[in-house]
């Protein structure tokens, strides 16, 4: 109930939201409890000193990667158009987190001490190819800024919505309220305290994912009736289909008698299958995934994170998926869920339906557990793009000192958190789309470079920029420009940038000077060959 902008809780929301406010206290114990260790050093702040273990690398990196959009985005896509989209965007980044895990991680943990002892992604692309002008240094860390600008927005949305449903809340005053919180949390414990709680809350999201998929299935009476329910609708639970909503001009799905409208079912072809696989090319490039590579303590134990990654990545996809297609069943024409953006909250509204209060108030703080692990990665790792890349590494040309960076670290984060703010201001926001326009950005930008630069010994820096420039531009160009002509040009822009990243990578580098001598061995002692 609201009366003039203020928000009067039930007995059912205090419950729901002093559980929350619990969980956040101890988000914050854990960011005070790593703070002193934090500020001794940028490389304590940014980078942890190298000291994860395999649970903390694994779980960190999925918890900071996934982010809210696998409670919301992702089981709210399989609710609106049924199974085909969802599925093979999580059979994408499942494998894309294994083969990521196989073949990046060792090399690159080794790779980033060899070259410079490099701390952040822009650090060591730089690092690897002997900069003197920063060139690489300087369009990595600015790619960085632009697209955890908007992952960050995608945070805050996440945030406004979650908290604007459970709360009846106005969305804009919640949004605020996370982005604060996410704020203060980050200045507080760094990179470590980032890890730790990252852990914590990559625990509690699986847990709220199988909580919410075991009760959902039974209150809906069982899969066979969650299936049967799912094959009525056309191209609901087809992998080459799309279920087709009928919603009038406010973009409201229509019912009738209280059952949902559905049209003909749209096509999902083989094409668009391959581009929506792609989700798993952008593992190579994210660098909130890369970072926990490069801050593992041991490359022995990357054996045993990988194999932790994987099966966290299994269930939790899996569980996000059939939440979707549960709500359907359960819920086939609830209001809240009728639009795109609206049906991101089915999650939120299955665990006030079936659980107690506290309960719900403890499942939905997987939510905010995966909003905070995300956009505290973001708002570090853009920061000290801008800090550690362009402030110490450019304009000040490494004479500058901890305080510093420290404090210029903290400016840009605001700065960001301000932007982050703007973009995600509009309440209609589908944090799907969102995500997957940065998600195409990182992995098209810093993918294809990064697996040639560790893989290849004769790419050269002017084929590292090129692959970078070319891949970051073609997505947005092929977002804005050619995506909305629609046909073949209909596919996720990540595929066709990265591919084109991949082409000009080759042939910049097959036509300009072969690295040096320096540069060859370096690349032969992180492949284990000196």
């Amino acid at each position: 109930m609201r009366k003039e902008g203020m928000v009067f809780m039930t007995g059912d929301t205090l419950k729901i939201f002093l559980a929350m406010a619990a969980y956040m206290l101890v988000v914050i114990g854990i960011g005070l409890y790593f703070a002193k260790r934090a500020q001794e050093n940028s490389e304590n702040y940014f980078l942890g000193g190298r000291s994860l273990g395999p649970w903390v690398a694994a779980m960190s990196a999925e918890a900071s990667d996934m982010s809210g959009w696998l409670l919301m985005g992702l089981p709210g896509v399989a609710y609106w158009c049924g199974i085909a989209d969802a599925m093979w965007t999580a059979i994408g980044l499942g494998v894309g987190t294994y083969v990521n895990w196989l073949i990046v991680a060792k090399r690159l943990r080794r790779y980033s001490a060899i070259s410079g002892d490099a701390i952040t992604v822009p650090d060591f692309l730089s690092n690897r190819f002997h900069e003197e002008k920063k060139v690489i240094l300087g369009i990595s860390a600015v790619f960085i800024l632009v697209f955890f600008t908007v992952y960050a927005a995608s945070c805050f949305v996440t945030c406004g919505k979650l908290f604007s449903t459970l709360f009846g809340a106005s969305y804009h005053s919640m949004m605020i309220a996370g982005a604060v919180f996410v704020v203060v949390y980050t200045f507080i414990g760094g990179f470590l305290a980032e890890s730790a709680s990252d852990f914590m809350q990559a625990m509690v999201m699986v847990a709220a994912l199988l909580t919410i998929l075991i009760l959902g299935t039974l209150t809906a009476g069982g899969v066979g009736a969650v299936l049967e329910n799912a094959r009525s609708i056309p191209g609901y639970f087809s992998p080459t289909a799309l279920a087709a909503p009928i919603v009038d001009g406010d973009g409201v799905q229509q019912a009738v008698n209280g059952v949902p409208q559905f049209g003909e079912a749209a096509s999902y072809g083989l094409l668009t299958i391959i581009s929506t696989l792609s989700w798993g090319l952008g593992y190579f490039g994210v660098p909130q995934v890369l970072l926990r590579f490069m801050a593992i303590r041991k490359e022995e134990e990357l054996k045993q994170s990988r194999r932790i990654a994987t099966v966290w990545c299994a269930l939790s996809l899996f569980a996000a998926v059939s939440i979707g297609v549960i709500g359907r069943a359960l819920f086939p024409a609830e209001p809240a869920l009728a639009t795109s953006g609206g049906a991101e909250n089915v999650f939120v509204i299955m665990a006030q339906a079936m659980l107690p209060a506290v309960l719900a108030g403890i499942i939905t703080a997987g939510i905010l557990a995966a909003t905070i692990s995300s956009s505290d990665s973001y708002l570090l790792i853009a920061a000290s793009a801008f800090s550690k890349n362009i402030y110490e590494g450019i304009l000040k040309k490494n004479q500058a000192d901890d305080k510093q960076v420290m404090r210029i670290s903290r400016i840009i984060l605001l700065l960001i958190a301000l932007i982050g703010m703007a973009i995600a201001w509009d309440e209609d926001s589908v944090i799907f789309s969102i995500v997957s326009f940065a998600w195409a950005g990182f992995g098209a930008t810093f993918g294809p470079v990064m697996l040639f630069s560790l893989f290849w010994k004769r790419i050269t820096r002017a084929g590292a920029i090129g692959g970078m420039l070319s891949g970051g531009i073609m997505v947005f160009v092929w977002n804005l420009l050619l995506k909305p002509m629609g046909g073949v040009f209909g596919i996720y822009e990540l595929f066709p940038a990265f591919i084109i990243s991949c082409i000009v990578i080759v042939a910049v580098s097959l036509c300009t000077e072969a690295p040096s001598e320096a540069i060859c061995r370096e690349f032969d002692r992180a492949a284990g060959k000196a």
